[in-house]
Protein backbone atom coordinates (compact mmCIF):
# COMPACT_ATOMS: atom_id res chain seq x y z
CA UNK A 1 0.00 0.00 0.00
CA UNK A 2 1.36 3.44 -0.95
CA UNK A 3 1.41 5.93 1.87
CA UNK A 4 -0.12 9.17 0.64
CA UNK A 5 1.44 11.81 2.87
CA UNK A 6 2.90 12.76 6.21
CA UNK A 7 0.47 13.77 8.94
CA UNK A 8 0.51 14.75 12.58
CA UNK A 9 -1.99 13.81 15.26
CA UNK A 10 -2.60 15.05 18.80
CA UNK A 11 -4.33 12.52 21.05
CA UNK A 12 -5.89 13.83 24.27
CA UNK A 13 -5.23 11.39 27.12
CA UNK A 14 -8.27 10.82 29.31
CA UNK A 15 -7.90 10.42 33.06
CA UNK A 16 -10.14 8.60 35.52
CA UNK A 17 -10.19 8.06 39.28
CA UNK A 18 -7.16 5.77 39.05
CA UNK A 19 -5.19 8.08 36.75
CA UNK A 20 -4.53 6.73 33.24
CA UNK A 21 -7.79 5.45 31.72
CA UNK A 22 -7.69 2.13 29.78
CA UNK A 23 -9.81 3.85 27.12
CA UNK A 24 -6.65 5.56 25.86
CA UNK A 25 -5.14 2.27 24.71
CA UNK A 26 -8.17 1.57 22.51
CA UNK A 27 -8.11 5.09 21.10
CA UNK A 28 -4.50 4.36 20.14
CA UNK A 29 -5.82 1.22 18.44
CA UNK A 30 -7.77 3.54 16.15
CA UNK A 31 -4.59 5.56 15.56
CA UNK A 32 -2.90 2.35 14.38
CA UNK A 33 -5.72 1.89 11.85
CA UNK A 34 -5.15 5.45 10.62
CA UNK A 35 -1.44 4.69 10.15
CA UNK A 36 -2.37 2.33 7.32
CA UNK A 37 -3.16 5.35 5.16
CA UNK A 38 -0.60 7.97 6.18
CA UNK A 39 2.83 8.37 7.75
CA UNK A 40 1.56 9.55 11.10
CA UNK A 41 3.54 11.36 13.78
CA UNK A 42 1.65 11.15 17.06
CA UNK A 43 1.90 13.38 20.12
CA UNK A 44 -0.03 12.64 23.31
CA UNK A 45 -1.46 15.42 25.48
CA UNK A 46 -1.86 15.06 29.24
CA UNK A 47 -3.48 18.02 30.97
CA UNK A 48 -4.48 18.39 34.59
CA UNK A 49 -3.06 19.05 38.02
CA UNK A 50 -0.42 16.72 39.50
CA UNK A 51 -0.65 14.56 36.36
CA UNK A 52 3.02 13.66 36.00
CA UNK A 53 2.37 9.98 36.80
CA UNK A 54 -0.26 9.80 34.05
CA UNK A 55 2.21 11.34 31.58
CA UNK A 56 4.86 8.79 32.53
CA UNK A 57 2.38 5.97 31.92
CA UNK A 58 1.35 7.44 28.57
CA UNK A 59 5.02 7.67 27.55
CA UNK A 60 5.17 3.85 27.44
CA UNK A 61 2.66 3.70 24.56
CA UNK A 62 4.53 2.56 21.43
CA UNK A 63 4.83 4.55 18.22
CA UNK A 64 4.55 8.06 19.64
CA UNK A 65 6.93 11.00 19.22
CA UNK A 66 6.43 12.66 22.61
CA UNK A 67 4.05 13.30 25.48
CA UNK A 68 3.07 16.91 26.09
CA UNK A 69 2.18 17.47 29.73
CA UNK A 70 0.37 20.62 30.88
CA UNK A 71 0.43 20.42 34.66
CA UNK A 72 -1.21 23.29 36.54
CA UNK A 73 -4.24 24.51 38.44
CA UNK A 74 -5.87 25.76 35.23
CA UNK A 75 -6.33 22.18 34.05
CA UNK A 76 -7.53 20.79 37.37
CA UNK A 77 -10.46 18.37 36.98
CA UNK A 78 -10.10 18.71 33.16
CA UNK A 79 -13.02 21.14 33.00
CA UNK A 80 -14.02 21.65 29.36
CA UNK A 81 -14.64 25.36 29.94
CA UNK A 82 -10.96 25.80 30.75
CA UNK A 83 -9.54 23.28 28.28
CA UNK A 84 -11.50 24.11 25.12
CA UNK A 85 -10.08 27.56 24.14
CA UNK A 86 -6.55 26.47 25.09
CA UNK A 87 -6.85 23.17 23.19
CA UNK A 88 -8.36 24.86 20.14
CA UNK A 89 -5.25 27.02 19.77
CA UNK A 90 -3.00 23.99 20.25
CA UNK A 91 -4.87 21.80 17.76
CA UNK A 92 -4.39 24.11 14.77
CA UNK A 93 -0.78 22.88 14.54
CA UNK A 94 -1.93 19.29 13.85
CA UNK A 95 -3.72 17.46 11.07
CA UNK A 96 -5.79 15.38 13.53
CA UNK A 97 -7.15 15.97 17.02
CA UNK A 98 -8.32 12.67 18.52
CA UNK A 99 -10.01 11.65 21.76
CA UNK A 100 -12.36 8.97 23.05
CA UNK A 101 -16.12 9.19 22.50
CA UNK A 102 -16.72 9.11 26.25
CA UNK A 103 -18.47 11.55 28.57
CA UNK A 104 -15.21 13.49 28.71
CA UNK A 105 -14.81 13.56 24.92
CA UNK A 106 -18.46 14.37 24.25
CA UNK A 107 -18.19 17.32 26.59
CA UNK A 108 -14.90 18.67 25.25
CA UNK A 109 -14.73 18.03 21.49
CA UNK A 110 -17.87 20.00 20.41
CA UNK A 111 -16.61 23.07 22.29
CA UNK A 112 -13.20 22.83 20.64
CA UNK A 113 -14.83 22.29 17.23
CA UNK A 114 -17.02 25.38 17.64
CA UNK A 115 -14.02 27.54 18.56
CA UNK A 116 -12.06 26.19 15.57
CA UNK A 117 -15.10 26.52 13.27
CA UNK A 118 -14.66 22.88 12.23
CA UNK A 119 -17.25 20.11 11.96
CA UNK A 120 -16.08 17.13 14.08
CA UNK A 121 -16.58 13.49 13.12
CA UNK A 122 -17.91 11.80 16.23
CA UNK A 123 -18.35 8.20 17.35
CA UNK A 124 -15.97 6.81 14.71
CA UNK A 125 -16.25 3.00 14.40
CA UNK A 126 -14.18 2.46 11.24
CA UNK A 127 -11.41 4.29 9.36
CA UNK A 128 -11.43 3.86 5.58
CA UNK A 129 -8.83 6.45 4.54
CA UNK A 130 -7.13 9.59 5.75
CA UNK A 131 -10.40 11.52 5.56
CA UNK A 132 -13.18 8.92 5.32
CA UNK A 133 -14.77 7.39 8.40
CA UNK A 134 -17.81 5.41 9.50
CA UNK A 135 -20.08 6.33 12.39
CA UNK A 136 -23.36 4.81 13.63
CA UNK A 137 -26.73 6.54 13.26
CA UNK A 138 -30.30 5.65 14.23
CA UNK A 139 -29.23 4.07 17.54
CA UNK A 140 -26.66 1.94 15.73
CA UNK A 141 -29.09 0.47 13.20
CA UNK A 142 -27.24 2.03 10.28
CA UNK A 143 -23.72 3.21 9.51
CA UNK A 144 -22.94 6.55 7.86
CA UNK A 145 -19.81 7.06 5.75
CA UNK A 146 -18.42 10.54 6.36
CA UNK A 147 -15.74 12.34 4.34
CA UNK A 148 -14.08 15.56 5.50
CA UNK A 149 -11.66 17.88 3.71
CA UNK A 150 -11.08 20.28 6.61
CA UNK A 151 -7.56 21.41 7.46
CA UNK A 152 -7.72 19.75 10.88
CA UNK A 153 -9.76 16.60 11.35
CA UNK A 154 -11.44 16.36 14.74
CA UNK A 155 -12.29 12.78 15.71
CA UNK A 156 -13.92 11.10 18.68
CA UNK A 157 -13.41 7.34 18.73
CA UNK A 158 -15.91 4.72 19.86
CA UNK A 159 -13.16 2.90 21.70
CA UNK A 160 -15.03 -0.36 22.28
CA UNK A 161 -14.77 -1.18 18.55
CA UNK A 162 -10.97 -0.96 18.32
CA UNK A 163 -8.32 -3.30 19.70
CA UNK A 164 -6.25 -1.86 22.52
CA UNK A 165 -2.53 -1.42 21.96
CA UNK A 166 -0.05 -2.80 24.50
CA UNK A 167 2.51 -0.82 26.42
CA UNK A 168 5.99 -1.00 24.93
CA UNK A 169 9.46 -1.14 26.41
CA UNK A 170 10.64 2.22 25.04
CA UNK A 171 9.70 5.42 26.85
CA UNK A 172 8.94 8.55 24.80
CA UNK A 173 10.15 12.00 25.88
CA UNK A 174 7.85 13.90 28.26
CA UNK A 175 7.78 17.62 27.41
CA UNK A 176 6.28 20.21 29.77
CA UNK A 177 4.15 22.91 28.15
CA UNK A 178 2.22 25.86 29.57
CA UNK A 179 -1.06 24.71 31.17
CA UNK A 180 -4.44 26.31 30.44
CA UNK A 181 -4.94 29.67 32.15
CA UNK A 182 -7.25 29.77 35.14
CA UNK A 183 -10.83 30.80 34.37
CA UNK A 184 -13.77 31.99 36.47
CA UNK A 185 -16.70 30.95 34.27
CA UNK A 186 -17.17 27.65 36.05
CA UNK A 187 -15.74 25.69 38.94
CA UNK A 188 -16.17 22.25 40.43
CA UNK A 189 -18.33 22.45 43.55
CA UNK A 190 -18.34 18.80 44.55
CA UNK A 191 -17.58 15.36 43.25
CA UNK A 192 -19.06 12.10 44.45
CA UNK A 193 -17.01 8.97 43.94
CA UNK A 194 -19.15 5.86 43.45
CA UNK A 195 -17.66 2.97 45.37
CA UNK A 196 -16.96 -0.04 43.16
CA UNK A 197 -15.20 -3.33 43.61
CA UNK A 198 -11.60 -2.50 42.77
CA UNK A 199 -10.87 -6.08 41.74
CA UNK A 200 -13.61 -6.03 39.11
CA UNK A 201 -12.58 -4.85 35.60
CA UNK A 202 -13.64 -1.49 34.25
CA UNK A 203 -16.90 -1.76 32.29
CA UNK A 204 -15.79 -0.50 28.89
CA UNK A 205 -12.54 -2.49 28.96
CA UNK A 206 -13.88 -5.79 30.37
CA UNK A 207 -13.61 -9.09 28.47
CA UNK A 208 -16.91 -10.27 30.00
CA UNK A 209 -19.89 -8.10 31.00
CA UNK A 210 -22.95 -9.23 33.00
CA UNK A 211 -25.85 -6.77 32.72
CA UNK A 212 -29.14 -6.68 34.57
CA UNK A 213 -32.47 -5.12 33.75
CA UNK A 214 -35.71 -4.26 35.44
CA UNK A 215 -36.49 -7.97 35.74
CA UNK A 216 -34.20 -8.14 38.77
CA UNK A 217 -36.95 -6.23 40.63
CA UNK A 218 -34.70 -4.56 43.23
CA UNK A 219 -31.21 -3.30 43.92
CA UNK A 220 -30.67 -6.06 46.47
CA UNK A 221 -31.22 -8.66 43.76
CA UNK A 222 -28.31 -7.15 41.80
CA UNK A 223 -26.11 -9.03 44.29
CA UNK A 224 -26.88 -12.11 42.16
CA UNK A 225 -25.17 -10.41 39.23
CA UNK A 226 -22.18 -9.44 41.36
CA UNK A 227 -21.79 -13.06 42.46
CA UNK A 228 -21.99 -14.25 38.87
CA UNK A 229 -19.55 -11.54 37.75
CA UNK A 230 -17.06 -12.61 40.42
CA UNK A 231 -17.13 -16.17 39.05
CA UNK A 232 -16.49 -14.91 35.52
CA UNK A 233 -14.08 -12.07 36.41
CA UNK A 234 -16.60 -9.83 34.68
CA UNK A 235 -17.77 -6.24 34.90
CA UNK A 236 -21.38 -5.49 35.84
CA UNK A 237 -23.68 -3.33 33.73
CA UNK A 238 -27.32 -2.27 33.88
CA UNK A 239 -30.08 -1.11 31.57
CA UNK A 240 -31.44 2.42 31.80
CA UNK A 241 -34.70 1.05 33.23
CA UNK A 242 -32.76 -0.58 36.07
CA UNK A 243 -30.80 2.61 36.71
CA UNK A 244 -33.91 4.82 36.62
CA UNK A 245 -35.59 2.45 39.08
CA UNK A 246 -32.67 2.88 41.47
CA UNK A 247 -31.45 -0.73 41.20
CA UNK A 248 -27.94 0.28 40.05
CA UNK A 249 -25.68 3.32 39.84
CA UNK A 250 -25.82 5.33 36.61
CA UNK A 251 -22.07 4.91 36.03
CA UNK A 252 -22.67 1.28 35.02
CA UNK A 253 -25.51 2.03 32.59
CA UNK A 254 -25.03 0.42 29.20
CA UNK A 255 -26.79 1.92 26.20
CA UNK A 256 -27.18 4.87 23.90
CA UNK A 257 -27.26 7.31 26.84
CA UNK A 258 -24.79 5.25 28.90
CA UNK A 259 -21.57 3.41 28.16
CA UNK A 260 -20.83 1.52 24.95
CA UNK A 261 -19.26 -1.91 25.44
CA UNK A 262 -17.99 -4.62 23.10
CA UNK A 263 -16.81 -7.52 25.27
CA UNK A 264 -16.07 -11.05 24.13
CA UNK A 265 -19.07 -12.24 26.16
CA UNK A 266 -22.16 -10.20 27.13
CA UNK A 267 -24.73 -11.79 29.44
CA UNK A 268 -28.08 -9.98 29.62
CA UNK A 269 -30.13 -10.98 32.65
CA UNK A 270 -33.76 -9.94 33.09
CA UNK A 271 -33.27 -7.38 30.39
CA UNK A 272 -35.93 -6.83 27.72
CA UNK A 273 -33.61 -5.38 25.08
CA UNK A 274 -34.85 -1.88 24.26
CA UNK A 275 -33.27 -0.42 21.13
CA UNK A 276 -31.42 2.18 23.22
CA UNK A 277 -29.74 -0.59 25.21
CA UNK A 278 -28.94 -2.65 22.11
CA UNK A 279 -27.09 0.37 20.70
CA UNK A 280 -24.65 0.16 23.59
CA UNK A 281 -23.77 -3.55 23.33
CA UNK A 282 -24.49 -4.67 19.77
CA UNK A 283 -20.78 -5.04 18.98
CA UNK A 284 -20.32 -7.74 21.64
CA UNK A 285 -18.77 -10.90 20.20
CA UNK A 286 -21.16 -13.36 21.91
CA UNK A 287 -24.47 -12.37 23.52
CA UNK A 288 -26.30 -14.60 26.02
CA UNK A 289 -29.83 -13.64 27.13
CA UNK A 290 -31.70 -14.97 30.16
CA UNK A 291 -35.33 -13.88 30.35
CA UNK A 292 -38.61 -15.60 31.20
CA UNK A 293 -40.42 -13.76 28.38
CA UNK A 294 -39.80 -15.70 25.13
CA UNK A 295 -40.85 -12.64 23.09
CA UNK A 296 -38.34 -10.27 24.68
CA UNK A 297 -36.50 -8.28 21.96
CA UNK A 298 -33.12 -9.19 23.49
CA UNK A 299 -33.48 -12.70 22.02
CA UNK A 300 -33.36 -11.20 18.52
CA UNK A 301 -29.73 -10.16 19.00
CA UNK A 302 -28.67 -13.01 21.29
CA UNK A 303 -26.42 -15.84 20.10
CA UNK A 304 -27.69 -18.01 22.95
CA UNK A 305 -30.99 -17.60 24.78
CA UNK A 306 -32.41 -19.19 27.91
CA UNK A 307 -36.12 -18.76 28.58
CA UNK A 308 -36.22 -19.19 32.35
CA UNK A 309 -36.82 -17.41 35.63
CA UNK A 310 -33.55 -15.61 36.40
CA UNK A 311 -33.99 -16.22 40.14
CA UNK A 312 -33.75 -19.94 39.42
CA UNK A 313 -31.26 -19.86 36.54
CA UNK A 314 -28.63 -17.52 37.99
CA UNK A 315 -28.12 -19.40 41.33
CA UNK A 316 -27.83 -22.66 39.36
CA UNK A 317 -25.30 -21.07 36.99
CA UNK A 318 -23.28 -19.71 39.92
CA UNK A 319 -23.26 -23.14 41.56
CA UNK A 320 -22.12 -24.85 38.36
CA UNK A 321 -19.37 -22.31 37.80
Amino acid sequence: MTLLNNSTALVVIEQDATGFSPINLKVMGAIECLRKFTRLTVDLLVVGKDCTAVAETAARIPGIRQVLVADGSGGEHQLSEALSPWLADLAFAYDYLVMGSTTFGKNLLPRVAALMDIQPVTDVVAIESTNTFQRPIYAGNALMRVMTDQATTLLSIRASVFTAVRFGELVAPVIAIAPPPAQVLSRLLSQQQVQVYTERPELTAARVVVSGGRGLQSGDNFQLLYQLADKLEAAVGASRAAVDAGFAANDIQVGQTGKVVAPELYIAVGLSGAIQHIAGMRDSKVVVAINKDPDAPIFQVADYGLVADLFTAIPELIELL
